[in-house]
């Protein structure tokens, strides 16, 4: 185990992901109404428009957060009931100084999202015009005004930068300090946006206490993807009294395809780039006492030069210090792939780890130089399955099993953007 920080490897201001008591080489750590209007026309009533008649004047629509609403949150997004049916065309807002805010149409139709967090305390009016099943066109209005600041939020993080390029099995990777109850995250996952260029389905998993919640498609993402992310929590209200801090947001590029499969049956690493092995290692894996964890794992980051320090072990016999070069990442408990050149004479033979994947010197030079934050590596055969959120585990389970974890329904093959 070492001393090893993963603030290099945030977005955000916390590290949130729960330490996990697992061996390593490395320590871890609301209805629709008409408004206005008597029920007898007269002379100077509206008169109802007739389909196609653009002259007419616009009849109502119903729109939320209804006309004078106060304390909403600032993660509002407007919507609108057309009596009769028919569809939303624009929606404007403004806040009380005229700044008009920008936003975007739910590609379901349900509401319009503002692309940024509104403000605290503050008035805004919204105009919906929409269009009713005979052609006719309605309009409606509503002033309403944003709660204070509250004082309680959750913390949260986001594992993705911006102008950042990262390995084909790179998930989307979102923390919650505390965790999200089941009851609040269909709601939050409502305001988790991801799109990617060129389009692929996807879908959200969370882990079981609701602390992480990751992003990823069927298969590995296609090399040269962009993905787009806005996770919008800023307001958000939980059902315990708590509200979403900030909004974060990123966009980044998926690289070339470069995957590292180790075999416990054989001890060797075999290298693909794009599909063709371009390289097999011998490895030493973790000892029978300190096994390493098998399952899809993801390098979250990479260390030039580090030390290894368990010398608080409670086992007199796994405390050591050590000065480690090329080590990368791969689980939160302490498994790393690095270069071991006291294990050299064993690589390929023997495992003699305490649970991180050994390689020589010159191969953890190499591999350093090669792989990027979100490659996968896969390992097989050990006695020790990879837990559950103990790194990036989003790989770890199959895309069947995978959807289960969503707080929404997932179409077959996975969904789509929200806007």
């Amino acid at each position: 185990m070492g001393r090893f920080t993963r603030a290099g490897a945030k977005v955000g201001a916390l590290a949130l992901a729960a330490s996990l008591a697992l061996t390593g080489c490395g320590d871890g750590e609301k209805k629709a109404e008409f408004v206005g209007g008597s029920t007898t026309p007269s002379a100077d009533a509206p008169q109802t428009p007739q389909p196609g008649d653009t002259s007419a004047p616009a009849a109502s629509l119903a729109v939320s957060p209804a006309d004078g609403a106060k304390s909403r949150p600032v993660s509002t997004e407007i919507s609108a009931k057309i009596p009769g049916g028919g569809k939303v065309s624009s929606v404007t807002l403004a806040s009380a100084d005229g700044k008009q805010v920008e936003g975007t149409m739910r590609l379901d139709g349900t509401s319009w999202v503002p692309s940024t967090p509104l403000k605290y305390g503050t008035r805004y009016t919204a105009t919906v015009t929409g269009t009713g099943t005979g052609g006719e066109t309605r309009q409606g209005t509503s002033t309403f005004t944003t709660m204070a600041k509250p004082k309680s939020m959750i913390s949260s993080g986001l594992y993705l930068f911006d102008d950042r390029t990262y390995g084909v099995a790179m998930p989307v990777v979102v923390e919650f300090h505390p965790g999200i109850p089941k009851k609040d995250r269909a709601a939050l996952q409502k305001r988790m946006f991801v799109k990617t260029d060129p389009p692929q389905p996807g879908a959200w998993h969370w882990v079981y206490n609701g602390t992480q919640a990751y992003y990823r498609a069927p298969e590995y993402w296609k090399p040269g993807t962009t993905l787009d992310v806005r996770i919008a929590l800023a307001g958000v209200p939980l059902s315990n009294g708590r509200h979403g801090n900030v909004d974060r947001s990123a966009t980044a590029k998926i690289g070339r395809s470069f995957e590292m499969k180790v075999d416990n049956a054989t001890k060797k690493m075999t290298v693909l780039q794009d599909g063709q092995v371009v390289r097999t290692i011998p490895v030493s894996l973790g000892k029978k006492s300190t096994p390493s964890s098998s399952g899809t794992m993801v390098v979250m980051e990479k260390k030039e030069k580090t030390v290894f320090d368990t010398m608080d072990s409670p086992d007199p016999e796994n405390r050591y210090r050590v000065d480690i070069d090329f080590a990368q990442r791969i689980t939160w408990g302490g498994e790393y792939i690095h270069a071991a050149p006291w294990s050299e004479g064993v690589q390929g033979r023997q495992n003699v780890s305490h649970g991180c994947v050994n390689v020589s010197m010159a191969m953890g030079r190499w591999l350093f130089a090669q792989t990027k934050i979100g490659d996968p590596i896969t390992v097989s055969g050990t006695p020790r399955k990879l837990a559950a959120g103990n790194g990036w585990t989003a790989w770890s389970l199959s895309w069947s099993e995978f959807v289960k974890g969503s707080a929404l329904p997932v179409p077959e093959g996975g969904s789509g953007p929200l806007i």
